[in-house]
């Protein structure tokens, strides 16, 4: 039997001087290749430059023959800096590289697609989002001509969507909760642009002072350069509630700068400092995205009409409908009405 695959890495050879390459081919045979240097940072430009050169190899690989580790690393490589949110493909890139050592693509399989479920052990939104990463790096390799053949990589089953929404009274505790000492500067602002907004988590601490216009009153949530996607951003009125606390922000902020900061800086995340408000306002299920449900039924609530709060919150209407559509006034009210009249036969 043949030796398993486990990628090539650095190995400091029996002098203890020079660095190797060493692999193992598809045959089961171990190879190694002289960096030629001792000095571990240089024996790393010459492995990444041997990589490099390896992956150009001309025509499409066999799947058997394509680590799984390689196969990502190309596509973070080549594809990485074209997608939406490289940050989110490197986190998934990160967790898969440690789950596929030593495997190659023909390895994937629903089979092994259910028991890298089972040994992520997160929940089923994030395994389908690391394995929807691995399902399209495996793709774009086949559509370059880097594979023969695609590989079956199976997602887990889509959990149901949250429904939980605020109600008034809960978006009012929610506020006071969040004006903590550390996050007073930006953890209410990001509640309010939820809440009248719709807007969702990365839109929101993405924005910059240059898409706000309060003159106007508009916010462009659009980036410019941005490739386009199934979640729309666009361009929105700023409520008449949300202009004030704006332009307080305004003062404190700097020209070309993020709407929400630290020192200027921009926060990678606020899941952590959002679950402490939410435990403090002593509400249950509730998430950063619970702001954009929320912004969601109050429209509807409130009767807006379905184009009008699609166009809002830059959703499409069927969603919308399929989503929210309950919470409106006039919500199958014709068909309710029908059934209360006498029948004109």
């Amino acid at each position: 039997m043949g030796r398993q695959n486990a990628g090539a890495k650095l190995k400091l050879g029996r002098d203890g001087r020079t660095w190797y390459i060493v692999w193992t081919d598809a045959d089961g045979r171990s190879r190694e290749r002289s960096t030629g240097t001792a000095e571990r940072s240089e024996a790393e430009i010459a492995f990444a430059e041997w990589l490099l050169g390896r992956g150009q190899k001309r025509g499409p690989s066999d799947p058997a023959e394509t680590l799984v580790t390689d196969a990502l690393t190309t596509y973070a490589n080549e594809h990485g800096g074209d997608v939406v949110a490289p940050r989110i493909i490197g986190c998934a890139i990160s967790v898969l590289s440690g789950y596929g050592q030593a495997r190659t693509i023909a390895d994937i399989t629903p089979l092994t697609c259910s028991a890298y479920t089972k040994w992520r052990n997160r929940s089923p939104n994030t395994v389908r989002r690391e394995l929807a990463v691995l399902r399209a790096a495996v793709n774009w390799l086949y559509k370059n001509g880097r594979l023969t053949r695609p590989a079956a990589v199976a997602l887990p089953a889509k959990p149901g969507g949250r429904k939980r929404w605020l109600t008034r009274r809960e978006a009012a505790k929610l506020l006071w909760a969040s004006r903590t000492e550390k996050a007073r500067l930006y953890m209410p602002l990001f509640i309010l642009l939820g809440l009248y907004t719709g807007r969702r988590k990365e839109t929101i601490l993405s924005l910059r002072w240059p898409q706000v216009d309060l003159e106007r009153g508009l916010i462009d949530f659009d980036l410019p350069g941005r490739n386009e996607t199934k979640k729309r951003r666009g361009v929105i009125p700023v409520p008449h509630k949300l202009l004030p606390h704006l332009r307080r922000a305004r003062e404190r902020g700097t020209d070309l700068g993020y709407v929400l900061h630290v020192n200027g800086a921009s926060i990678g995340d606020i899941k952590k400092g959002f679950a402490a408000s939410c435990r403090r306002a002593e509400l249950e299920d509730v998430t950063p995205h619970t702001l954009r449900h929320t912004a969601a039924t109050w429209l509807m609530q409130a009767g807006v009409p379905l184009w009008q709060a699609s166009g809002y919150l830059a959703m499409s209407e069927k969603v919308l409908t399929e989503v929210y559509g309950h919470h409106h006034p006039d919500y199958m009210r014709a068909a309710a009405d029908a059934l209360g009249r006498k029948s004109r036969a």
